[in-house]
Parts: structure tokens; C-alpha cells; sequence
């Protein structure tokens, strides 16, 4: 009798630990537990044949397994509740996680730092919080100058401002290296601009620089057109305006025709008007070259800058600035 009540114990603690749902826990307690057939009770059945002191001694031995099985179940029937709802199917196809985008002025960055890289310009960068020397001076914009008025930004305690241009990089990077240079300057820049549908105080520039001997303004020219047909994807007409930048001289505004209407007709980009004004762009100031230790008479250069809101805008026919600062799903899901 001993060695059978071990036996039946044993396969009971084999039957549990390959029990994986309540229904078989339930196949278990009748299996060994249950009053008609259950095989416990069948041996307390068969412990009145045997003598005295072994029907004791079996007694003993049936009661405590039964005690220890009717613990058993219970326990890992109680561990079971705690898992709410039912068990996970391994083989259901997993819930795929929503995938990020990307924002519309870095997709709009991207493809113009891709545009202008094959024309062999590098990126650099440089601080947001600049000195006045970078951000006006070295630019030729000195403190009395009318044009400091126009580009004035943010000052903080320490004397220093938050940059109005990424402008300021042309400096950093002219200080450190000599020409040949070929540069792209994309980054955040800050001015005290009213908020409406245009303008923000809080928008994003990418600059150009190149520096050689024999630059003129006629590569100039064959660069930005070059940099329209490709933004547009197709060959379109552009026009350089006379302007003035401190920085550069001669200066021009570059407006190119309208990709989307071809021309004055009823246009919500370009206003009727057939064209779009795309940068300013320029000769660089002599005087910009003098700041940095570059000998003007030897070197010369163009830089060029533009926001890349308004290109944006343009190109995505997004008629509000301030969208782009928003954290509005509904907008940035468009992309």
C-alpha cells in the first residue's frame, strides 16, 4: 500500500505541473479527488482488508495526500485568477506599433541638404546663443548701422543673444579654415517678429557660403537655378531682383516662376502673381572677408539664404506658419 500511495502521489505532481488551464486542473481534482471515482477515495475503499496497525499506518499516509492535492489545486487555481482575461494565443500575428514621421521642415531640410550636397556643399553647424561679434559685427553690422535695427533679436542677461541668422556659422567656419569653401548652414534662428499666418518669432534658415579665387556672380546664378529646378522638379524661370544685405555686395532677391500655376493666373501660392520669391543672395562684402583674415583681393565668394518655412509653404501649399509649431497630429500626419 505504501508504495502505491507514492506512486499515485507522484502522478498527481506530474499531472500538475502539465496543467495549464483551469480545465485541467478540474480533470486532476476529479481524477484523484472526486467521491465516486476518484482514485484516493477508491483506496481508502481498500485499506478495510488489510490488519490493524497497516490500515492505520495507510490511513495516515491517505490523508495526507489527500491534504497535500486538495492545497495543490487550490493554490494553483488561485494563481490562475490573478491573470485578468484569457490567456494570449502565441500564434495571433503581433499588433504592429504606429510608426513616427517626420516633420514637414525636416523633410523639406533634408531634401535640400541632399540638393545642395551634390553640388558639394558640406554641413556645419554652430551655437543658437552667439555673441553680437558673430551675429552683427564681423557681418558688417555694427552697432549704429540702420540694417541692426531690421535684424535686432533676443538679448539675454549676459550680454549675449539668441542668433537672428545662421549667418553667424559663415563666421565661425571663415575664422577657422582658408578657402576653397563650400558650405551649408541649416539651424533655428530667433527675431521679435509680430505671430501671425507669416511670420513667427521662431523660424528656420539655411544659409550657403562658397569661397575661391574667381568666384563671380554668375556662379551664383547657375547654382540657384540649378537648386530651383531641382526643389520644383522641373525647369522653371527665375529673376534676381537688386537688394541690399550688409553682408554681401552686390545683393539681389532670387524669385522664381510659380510651379504651380506657370504663370499670372489665380494662384493661392503665388498670389497671381507668376512668381515666388524664393532668397536673398549676394556677393560677399569685402569687408566680411577683412573681419576673418581673408584677403579679398584674392578670394572672393556668394552666399545665400532662405527660410525654410517658405519653402515649405510653397512648395506644400501650406497657407499658415504658425502650423508648423504646433503639435496638431492632424497636420503632421499629412506628410
Amino acid at each position: 500500500m505504501k508504495e502505491t500511495i507514492e506512486r499515485i502521489r507522484r502522478e498527481a505532481e506530474e499531472a500538475l505541473q502539465k496543467a495549464v488551464s483551469p480545465e485541467a486542473l478540474e480533470e486532476i481534482r476529479v481524477r484523484f479527488l472526486g467521491r465516486k471515482q476518484g482514485v484516493i477515495g477508491e483506496l481508502f475503499q481498500s485499506i478495510g482488508k488489510l490488519a490493524d496497525e497497516e490500515r492505520k499506518q495507510a490511513g495516515l499516509k491517505l490523508n495526507e495526500l489527500r491534504t497535500w492535492l486538495e492545497n495543490a489545486i487550490a493554490e494553483r487555481s488561485k494563481a490562475r485568477q490573478k491573470v485578468s482575461g484569457p490567456l494570449p494565443d502565441p500564434t495571433l500575428p503581433g499588433i504592429v506599433p504606429a510608426a513616427g514621421r517626420k516633420h514637414p521642415l525636416r523633410l523639406m531640410a533634408d531634401e535640400l541638404i541632399q540638393i545642395f550636397g551634390t553640388l558639394g556643399f558640406e554641413v556645419v553647424q554652430g551655437p543658437e546663443v552667439e555673441t553680437t561679434w558673430y551675429n552683427f559685427d564681423a557681418l558688417n553690422v555694427p552697432a549704429d548701422h540702420p540694417a541692426r535695427e531690421s535684424f535686432d533679436t533676443f538679448f539675454l542677461e549676459d550680454g549675449n543673444i539668441i542668433r537672428s541668422q545662421t549667418s553667424t556659422v559663415q563666421i565661425r567656419v571663415m575664422e577657422k579654415r582658408k578657402p576653397p569653401i563650400r558650405i551649408l548652414a541649416p539651424g533655428r534662428v530667433f527675431r521679435p517678429d509680430a505671430i501671425d499666418a507669416r511670420h513667427h518669432h521662431t523660424f528656420h534658415q539655411i544659409e550657403g557660403l562658397a569661397v575661391d579665387t574667381d568666384v563671380t556672380f554668375a556662379d551664383l546664378k547657375g547654382v540657384l537655378t540649378l537648386f530651383a529646378e531641382l526643389v520644383y522638379g522641373k525647369k522653371l524661370k527665375t529673376r534676381f531682383r537688386p537688394s541690399f544685405f550688409p553682408f554681401t555686395e552686390p545683393s539681389a532677391e532670387m524669385d522664381v516662376e510659380c510651379p504651380f500655376c506657370g504663370g499670372p493666373n489665380t494662384c493661392s501660392v503665388c498670389k497671381g502673381s507668376g512668381w515666388i520669391e524664393l532668397l536673398g543672395c549676394g556677393m560677399v562684402n569685402p569687408k566680411v572677408f577683412e573681419a576673418v583674415h581673408i584677403d579679398p583681393e584674392v578670394y572672393s565668394g556668394f552666399a545665400f539664404g532662405l527660410g525654410l518655412e517658405r519653402i515649405a509653404m510653397a512648395k506644400y501649399d501650406i497657407n499658415d506658419i504658425r502650423l508648423f509649431l504646433e503639435s496638431d497630429l492632424r497636420f503632421t500626419r499629412q506628410f
